[in-house]
């Protein structure tokens, strides 16, 4: 089989980083060369997986945990809106000369075929246009293109069911694209002009267009419906990490057979305040014959054990979710899309409640098409727990609607669909056995 040289390049956060993991595995045991540029704090996690780590160099050093600090300014912005312009210009949109810079460097010492980025990796168009090289893109988020029949991606609105509704979503993509976030896209294409590339509306869609492939992890039955898909974007199913192969320190199928329900709660490795969503569900259901498994990843967790000495609750750093998931029948999260998309798989309805950091977007799917139930908050209260899994139990609609959807998941193999776009953007054509499914919006 044909081999290639890949470069995977990421956003330095776990959201953007993680996703593709799996996948730069199985092209690694496929025998390509596959070499990644991200912030070092993945430098430990790519040595682990025998792949070859080019760090930012002339990029500014941020990631995930130190972004208050490196972007101070960002503390001043408590509005939504105004964090998310800020986030926008600054994360993204400014390191793009940066990366460039750093990756022509690389192609000078690896001469790579084609470059893997997660889609907010905003040198993606530089790349392809001055470099000349493929680049497959990868949306480890709701599908961020924008469509005339939605709302701009970012405010966590479901699609309008009548006139008025769709003229306001007509409005408020003029305004987010205008208004809003109107100066960190025109800062995206003045970038772009200095390099001589004209680009034409807002940086998410210059991101997807001008991708040769844009690939979104996740399925036609988890995004909304659109008549104007564009013709470069393939779904893959859900895109996620390798499987743990850590056993869990609990005997979990043991454990279960102890209680009524099982109830698992993530807040992600992002939240570091555990009273936003864990300590909530702990307070809901201490001391039950509920078995609560709360994960924290790695803060507080042994505050949270002496607060919380139950025989029913369980406080772990990390727990392998694909061994807790065929046991759980309430999966409670902040709405990380990985996390949502292990649990869709694994047929565990959602209770979700997360409104930042692009949080609102996948939590609105989870209501609308009725995978559980969406809290519309950061903060919910042990009440507000109670109910949302009480409507879920004893609803089976939720139940029987994620069965459904895991289904179509599985029809995905996510891996060998990657490749074969891989292959296709470098002219080749990949023979496979493997059912592959390339379905689309009509």
């Amino acid at each position: 089989m044909k081999q290639f040289k890949i470069l995977i390049a990421t956003i330095p956060f776990d959201g953007h980083f993680a996703p593709l993991t799996g996948l730069a595995l199985h092209l690694k045991n496929s025998g390509h060369d596959v070499r990644w540029y991200t912030q070092e704090v993945y430098e430990n996690k790519l040595t682990r997986f025998g792949i070859t780590h080019y760090p930012f160099k002339r990029a500014v050093q941020y990631n995930q945990f130190n972004l208050d600090q490196i972007f101070s300014e960002r503390l001043k912005y408590s509005g939504q809106i105004k964090r998310l312009n800020f986030d926008l210009q600054e994360s993204f949109v400014n390191r793009a000369p940066e990366f460039f810079e750093d990756i022509k460097e690389i192609n000078e010492t690896f001469e790579f075929d084609i470059l893997i980025a997660d889609v907010m990796f905003t040198a993606i168009p530089l790349v392809k246009e001055k470099l000349k090289k493929p680049v497959i893109s990868i949306g480890v988020l709701p599908l961020i293109e924008t469509s005339k029949d939605l709302a701009p991606a970012g405010l966590g609105m479901t699609p309008a069911d009548d006139l008025l509704g769709r003229l306001k979503q007509d409005v408020l993509r003029f305004l987010t694209d205008k208004v809003l976030f109107g100066k960190s896209h025109e800062r995206f294409r003045k970038i772009l002009a200095d390099y001589g590339i004209e680009a034409q509306g807002n940086t998410m869609d210059y991101l997807v267009r001008s991708s040769t492939f844009f690939l979104q992890s996740g399925t036609p039955g988890f995004e909304y419906k659109r008549s104007d898909l564009g013709k470069n974007i393939r779904y893959i199913g859900a895109l996620l990490p390798p499987k743990s192969l850590r056993k869990p320190a609990i005997d979990i199928e043991a454990k279960a057979r102890q209680y009524k329900e099982v109830i698992l709660v993530t807040q992600g490795t992002i939240e570091k305040n555990p009273d936003k969503l864990l300590v909530p569900v702990l307070e809901a259901y201490k001391n039950s014959d509920f078995l609560v498994i709360a994960t924290t990843g790695g803060s507080k967790t042994e505050v949270l054990r002496q607060r919380y000495p139950y025989a029913n609750i369980i406080v772990e750093d990390f727990i392998p979710f694909d061994q807790v998931l065929p046991y759980a029948s309430v999966f409670i999260t902040n709405g990380g899309y990985g996390g949502v998309m292990l649990g869709i798989e694994n047929e565990a309805p959602l209770l979700v409640a997360g409104v930042h950091e692009g949080k609102n977007e996948i939590n609105a799917r989870i209501g609308y098409f009725k995978l559980g139930v969406n809290l519309h908050t950061e903060t919910p209260t042990a009440e507000q727990i109670l109910q949302g899994v009480d409507e879920i139990l004893q609803n089976s609609q939720y139940q029987k609607n994620v069965r459904s959807l895991g289904e179509e998941f599985r029809q995905y193999d996510s891996f060998e669909l990657c490749e074969k776009y891989i292959f296709e953007a470098l002219g080749y054509r990949k023979q496979s056995t493997a059912r592959v499914l390339e379905l689309q919006h009509q």
